[in-house]
């Protein structure tokens, strides 16, 4: 028995000693892991983080951040801080102007809004956390947490941040089914059927992971809205989760289906300008609001792929738009008016449509009506130009909305870290100007409201969130929902350090290993562009569920649902001319953007084929003819693919044995499916063009007819 004794402690000896990454982890955690430290970065934090000292009778807002403080620094320390009721050494103090003494009062909190804070050591031993507004505390105290996290030591945080933007939303394509298009992380996390009266942990989670970013709101159901959703039992579903959601200081909204009165036969018609329409909209928006005082309003997908919306009446956006803002405005909600509209009738380039129908429009909005543009003119593509809307309607606030859910960049199976695409859109310079300004805008400062006057701005994502338990169905994808999130508080901040960031607090601290991820993580979504749509190639994937190339389907009934409207390859060369001589949709950009883009030579390569069509020998900067060039970037890309995976490999001595090898297996899937995109591109190009392969490309594994019958009809967020 002694003998056993012995054993079974040297064996519980060596696991307290063992490293954080020995210990096996699913992903739950996300980045609010607070995974014990050692040695003098424990003891420092214990020294500053031994109490804590808030307003007496907390809100439940400021209850949220002292149980994050407790949770954090006792995971970090193994010992929890314990309540003050003043300030001494080793205390960390929360309060707003009315609570803080003025000796702990930072200056200039004025400026701060209703949302920022201010860190700051204001005594010897004691740091306060100060905001005006308990969310803002709330946002301090992750923000001490993340700081702490990520290597800084507790004397040395001094942080004073705003967020630049007022609405930083969450869209969830969530069905009332719990199915999830374009979801690639199992179910809807709503568990609808059994709201109200369940409220799950999860939810809780959820709150807190977005807390921790700053993202203050969450559209609960799909875009492609159903007219239940604002029925009374729904409604109630929404105020338990907006009871939930509350005190992290995120708000619901609801998708709305624009016929909604008409099919629920509570009206004749949904004409906008119709008296009996606008009524029945103002007094829904009057239930709304009494079960759910602070709901945030409506966001609309009108007159899109097939949905409803005022044009059926010949009306215009702004007359759909001013309807439903009027129903909100008196209790202080908004309405989301998303520009992604696309027709058959249409033919010409569908690029073209957003700015068509809603340039002319600029100034007409209500005051509390943001129009919600994608990033680009097409669809969440791998690669696509800023949408040309940026900076063309100074009169009116415009909503930029990213995908964080990878559609079109490999599911939740492809590594590819999104935060170089958001970035490479939110500094891209519009050509633009703002009254008085000498410099032209980026895409970043026009959302941000360097043109239109007022606080009503605001970034959107379509979220990558379900109920597996990684969140986002993969270990990497979470990094976008992170990304997005950091760029939504400040879309001016770095990718790369919003990475590293990020992975500090996932992965390691460890400072080779950290460079090591940080790099694989900048060079993912650049593999992904080159063995998917290189040199500007766009919408060539799978039909329906955008799994896989098709670049061959030309078939389907609307012209450009077909990837050859997009590519137009034949024997004569390749790509979509968008200049004078072909769709002119080149004219919709300012003069100097437009100027550069019209010749070949000036156009970026990363963009050429989306706006010109070029034959295939025309020359590349390589020295390579342009068909040459094609197949190098396919082969470069999965080359690329096979390297993320050899890369992460060697990071195993720095990952716990779980989560390393579920990315690797992934890495697995996504090194193949890139062969796969290769090798069914260049055989479909090849047929078309006529032409041999360039010297030293290896053919295809298998022909084209191959690649062709491929079907894949329960792809998952689909259907």
């Amino acid at each position: 028995m002694k003998s056993w004794s012995k054993l079974l402690g040297a064996v519980l000896a060596l696991a307290l000693l063992a490293p954080a990454w020995a210990q096996e982890e699913d992903g739950y955690d996300l980045w609010l892991r607070y995974r014990p430290l050692a040695g003098a970065e424990r003891a420092a934090v214990l020294r500053h983080a031994r109490t804590l000292v808030a307003p007496a009778a907390p809100s439940p807002t400021v209850q949220a951040a002292l149980d994050e403080l407790r949770r954090g620094v006792q995971g970090m320390t193994g010992r929890a801080p314990t309540a003050a009721g003043r300030a001494a050494a080793g205390a960390i103090v929360l309060g707003t102007p009315a609570s803080l003494p003025a000796a702990l009062r930072p200056s200039a909190l004025a400026a701060l809004g209703r949302e920022g804070y201010v860190i700051r050591r204001m005594a010897p031993g004691v740091t306060v956390i100060a905001a005006n507004t308990d969310t803002g505390l709330l946002y301090g105290a992750f923000a001490w947490l993340r700081a702490v996290g990520t290597g800084v030591a507790p004397d040395r945080i001094d942080e004073r941040a705003v967020p630049k933007l007022q609405l930083r939303v969450l869209n969830h394509w969530d069905n009332l089914d719990r199915t999830v298009e374009r979801g690639y992380a199992g179910e809807s996390i709503w568990d609808w059927w059994a709201l109200p009266d369940v409220r799950e942990r999860r939810y809780v989670d959820y709150a807190r992971a977005n807390a921790s970013l700053g993202i203050n709101g969450a559209v609960l159901n799909n875009v492609n809205a159903k007219p239940e959703i604002l029925t009374a039992p729904w409604i109630a579903k929404t105020a338990a989760l907006a009871d939930v959601l509350r005190p992290y200081g995120i708000r619901v909204y609801l998708s709305a289906r624009f016929s909604t009165p008409l099919e629920l036969q509570e009206t004749d018609t949904a004409d906008p300008l119709a008296p009996e329409v606008a009524a029945w909209w103002r007094r829904k928006a009057d239930e709304i609001y009494r079960a759910i005082p602070d709901f945030g309003g409506f966001l609309v997908k009108a007159n899109s792929e097939g949905q409803p919306g005022p044009q059926d009446y010949r009306r215009s956006h702004a007359d759909g738009a001013n309807m439903l803002a009027a129903a909100v405005a008196p209790h202080g909600g908004v309405v989301m008016w998303r520009a992604f509209v696309y027709a058959a009738e249409n033919p010409v380039d569908r690029a073209r449509q957003a700015y068509d129908e809603f340039q002319p429009l600029d100034g007409k909005f209500a005051p509390n009506v943001l129009v919600q543009v994608k990033n680009g003119p097409i669809d969440f593509q791998p690669r696509e130009p800023f949408h040309p809307l940026f900076g063309a309607m100074p009169k009116t606030p415009l909503m930029l909305e990213f995908q964080i859910t990878k559609e079109y960049l490999g599911y939740a199976t492809h590594l590819a870290y999104l935060g170089p695409l958001f970035e490479e859109t939110l500094r891209s310079e519009t050509g633009r100007k703002a009254a008085q300004a000498a410099a032209g805008l980026t895409v970043a400062q026009v959302i941000e409201g360097a043109q239109v006057p007022g606080p009503l701005t605001g970034m959107a994502g379509v979220a990558n969130i379900g109920s597996a338990r990684t969140w986002s169905g993969s270990h990497f994808d979470q990094a976008n929902w992170y990304a997005f999130g950091r760029l939504a508080w400040d879309p001016q901040a770095s990718s790369r350090a919003i990475a590293r960031e990020w992975a500090a607090q996932t992965f390691t601290r460890v400072p080779r290993a950290l460079d090591d991820i940080v790099a694989l993580m900048m060079d993912s979504r650049e593999a992904v562009v080159n063995y998917m749509t290189p040199l500007g190639l766009h919408h060539i994937m799978g039909t329906g569920h955008h799994h896989g190339p098709a670049p061959w389907v030309a078939d389907l009934a609307r012209p450009e649902w077909n990837p050859v409207y997009y590519h137009k390859a034949d024997r004569g060369g390749i790509g979509f001319d968008r200049t004078s001589t072909g769709s002119n949709a080149l004219a919709q950009y300012a003069p100097g953007v437009a100027q550069r883009y019209a010749d070949p030579r000036t156009t970026p390569e990363t963009l050429l084929l989306w706006f010109h069509r070029l034959p295939w020998d025309h020359p590349m900067p390589s020295g390579r003819t342009l068909w040459a060039e094609l197949a190098a970037r396919y082969d470069l890309g999965v080359t690329q693919a096979r390297g993320l995976r050899t890369r992460w490999a060697a990071l195993a001595p720095f990952v716990d044995v779980r989560r390393h090898a579920e990315v690797a297996a992934r890495l697995d899937v996504q090194a193949a499916e890139a062969q796969w995109w290769r090798d069914a591109c260049l055989a479909y190009f090849q047929s078309v063009s006529g032409l041999p392969l360039p010297p030293g490309v290896r053919p295809p594994a298998q022909p084209l007819e191959y690649y062709k019958a491929l079907r894949f009809p329960y792809a998952p967020g689909h259907g």
